[in-house]
This record gives structure tokens, sequence and C-alpha cells, in this order.
């Protein structure tokens, strides 16, 4: 932690705003509103919450939108279950759409047949589409807004990994209705944990603000008509945001910089491609993780062993990971090669990880509909996610490419 983030929150010590609202978090959401609205004049009218997670952000949004049980949302498969869980909190069904292969994200062409079958279905139109800015990698998102007008559904951006990246030069999360964001410890910028939504007017954040602050009326004594939830953010976190707010271009550029050296260090290994931002100009991504795929015929040192045996606790970091695997294999993993890769890269000190299991292949979600294209779970089996965070350095990255040269098996 730096100077800037300790000076925030020693203020807000000092002056005993040690809650959930204060001076910090108010100063946040405007830094965060000058950053996301930045030389968009048709912009200014966006407002900002500053919430406990992104997870939250995404459930105030989905019951901003009216979401109610038994409706359905249209919600991108290749993602983290923050973006689908919240839809369940509210008894609604999630329907998933697979992923287009230039951007990893929502397929706007399955988005629209997904719709056109529901409405058939259901008799009814979904309530919201999230789309998501996997990897921090913008969406097609210009193609999935003109549907959702067309059918006059809102639209929920989960920018989440997204923060800093731009499409057509307009910061991703503020396309839609609502943008969600994220500042877990992995994330762009960090408050510890944290999260905001963007909205479209002042008159919806109040809203989200009433709800996020368990939806106190104004009264005297404590008035409740509305169930509300515990969401905003505390002082002390929004003060280690500010701090980090004054680092962020600085943050993305390195992401940049880490994503390039990564290009140009893997462009000669073959069977080992990185994923990397469509080459049409519209495209500015972030590269909040810098992700590769191994062709399913490359050999990796102990691919022979991989998954013969079972995991204990926690992988990659995983916090709260409490149950231990129950079988060594699931009907939809990684191939053996990149699991053998990524066990290779942990006796080396690097960690990796697989890329998101589709949510459509959770068992959780088993009897949830799913408008597929064989897109997710393809990458899922050859794609992992390699270092790419502010502490990674130059040496590091020719470290971590000398490693997956030492891995791969000649022949």
């Amino acid at each position: 932690m730096s100077g800037n983030e300790q000076s925030f929150i020693k203020e807000a010590f000092d002056t005993n705003w040690v809650v959930p609202l204060g001076p910090n978090v108010n100063g946040f959401e405007a830094d965060l509103k000058e950053f996301v609205t930045a030389s968009i004049d048709e912009l200014e009218t966006k407002e900002i919450v500053a919430l406990s997670a992104g997870t939250a952000a995404v459930h105030l949004a989905l019951i901003a939108c009216g979401v109610n049980p038994g409706d359905e949302v249209i919600v991108q498969s290749f993602t983290f279950c923050a973006s689908s869980h919240p839809i369940t909190y509210l008894g609604a069904k999630p329907v998933f759409v697979d992923s287009e292969m230039d951007t990893w994200n929502m397929d706007p062409d399955l988005l629209e047949v997904a719709i056109k079958d529901r409405i058939e279905k259901t008799g009814k139109k979904p309530k919201a589409i999230v789309p998501v800015y996997l990897y921090g990698m913008p969406a097609k998102i210009n193609e999935i807004i003109a549907i959702a007008e067309k059918y006059d559904i809102p639209v929920i951006e989960d920018a989440a990994e997204g923060f800093g990246s731009k499409y057509n030069g307009q910061m991703c999360g503020t396309f839609g209705k609502y943008g969600v964001l994220s500042f877990n410890g992995n994330k762009m910028i960090t408050t510890s944990g944290g999260g905001a939504l963007i909205t479209s007017s002042a008159e919806d954040k109040k809203e989200i603000m009433f709800y996020a602050t368990q939806a106190r009326e104004s009264y005297p004594y404590y008035q409740h008509e509305k169930i509300g939830y515990n969401y905003r953010m505390s002082n002390i976190c929004a003060g280690i945001g500010r701090g980090q707010m004054t680092v962020v271009n600085d943050h993305i550029s390195h992401h940049k910089h880490i994503q390039k050296m990564y290009e140009e260090l893997l462009a000669d290994i073959k069977g080992v491609t990185i994923h990397s931002q469509p080459s049409t100009g519209e495209y500015d991504s972030n590269y909040w993780l810098c992700t590769i795929t191994l062709d399913p015929a490359l050999r990796v040192n102990g691919q022979e062993n991989a998954y013969k045996s079972a995991v204990q606790g926690a992988v990659g970091g995983a916090a709260g990971v409490t149950h231990e695997a129950k079988e060594l294999h699931t009907d939809c993993e990684p191939n053996a090669n990149v699991e053998a890769m990524r066990i290779f890269l942990d006796t080396k000190g690097i960690e990796s990880r697989p890329l998101w299991k589709p949510m459509h292949k959770q068992p959780v979600y088993a009897d949830a509909d799913a408008y597929v294209n064989g897109v997710s779970e393809s990458l899922f089996k050859v794609g992992m996610c390699l270092p790419s965070g502010p502490c990674v350095t130059d040496d590091d990255v020719c470290y971590i490419v000398e490693c997956i040269k030492e891995a791969i098996l000649a022949g």
C-alpha cells in the first residue's frame, strides 16, 4: 500500500468516519465518475454508487431492472459465477448464451436467437441482458446494445474485469443502462473488496443507494417498506480506492505492456497462442489477465499424471475452499496438457489458472436453459491465465515464458 492510500485511511480514522458512508465514499464515487466519463460529453448524466462488492452491484442492477421470481435474465455463460448467481438470489432464472471467438464474449447472433426463442416459449421477453468483458476484453457491445434496443431489454454490463477497457474510445460499463465494476484484491485497482454500479441518471443512483442502505424510509425511526441490503462501501475501503485512482492509468499501461511482452516472446512457440484483441481498431483492452491456449496435440512434461490425484483444498489462491474434490474428473475440464502446464509452472513458483468454466457446464445450473455453439467449452479445455498484475516485472515475464518452453516436450 502506498502513501496515497494510507493518507486517505488515516483521514478516515482521524475524523471517525469508520462506517459505510463518508467523505472517502463520496470522493471515490466522484473520482470514478470522472474516470469513466472522461472526454465523453454525452455521458455526463452517468452516476456512480460505491458498493461492498461487484456481486452486490449485479444484484442491485437486476432489482432496478424489475427482475422478479420466475423472470428470465440472459447472461453470458463464459464468466465467473458472480455474473449469474445474483439472478438466482431473486428467484429468477439465468438463460446462458455462449461466446464468439473474436473476443470470447457474448455472441450477438446467438443472443438474438435466444431472445426470440424465449419469447416464443414463455410468451414474454427476458428482463435483462448481462454481457461480460472477459479478462478485460471489450465485447461486441454495439451489436449487443442494438439487439437489446430492438427488443427493448435493458443491458447490465458486467465490467468487473474490464475497468479501464474501451470500445470505440468509450469506457466499458457506460453503454448499457447499468455497468458493474469490481475492486476485489486482484482487479485493476482494489479497495481490498468492493465494487460499484454505474447508473444512467441521478434518479437511478438515488434508488440504488436506497436499496444499498437497507431500504430505510425518511422517518426519524427505522421504517422499512421494501427489502433492502447492507451493500454500501465503507469509508475505509473507499479511502484505499481513492489512493488507487491516482495510479489507475499506470496499472492499465503496465498490463498492456505485459501483454505485449507475452505476444512477442510467445510468438515463435509452436502450439502456444496468446489471446489478443481484434485488430480492427475498436478494441482497447486493459488486459486484466493475459490468456493463452495450448494446442491439444502439444505434449507437456508430466501430462501422463494429470488428474491422477484429487485436489485437496484451495488451488491458485482461491479463498474459502473448504470442500474436497469428490471425483478426479468432471464432465468438462481442461485438457491434460493444460493441467500439466499449470502444475509444472506451480513447481517453478508461477501461479497460473484455468479459464472460467462456462456457467452452463456448472452442476448448480444443470437445469438452466442455454444457447451454445461450443466456443466457451472448447476454450475452457485449452486455455489458461498467466500472471499479469502490477507486481509482474519484465524479468518475471521472461522467466515465465522460459518455463513454458521448458515444460513443452519435443516431438
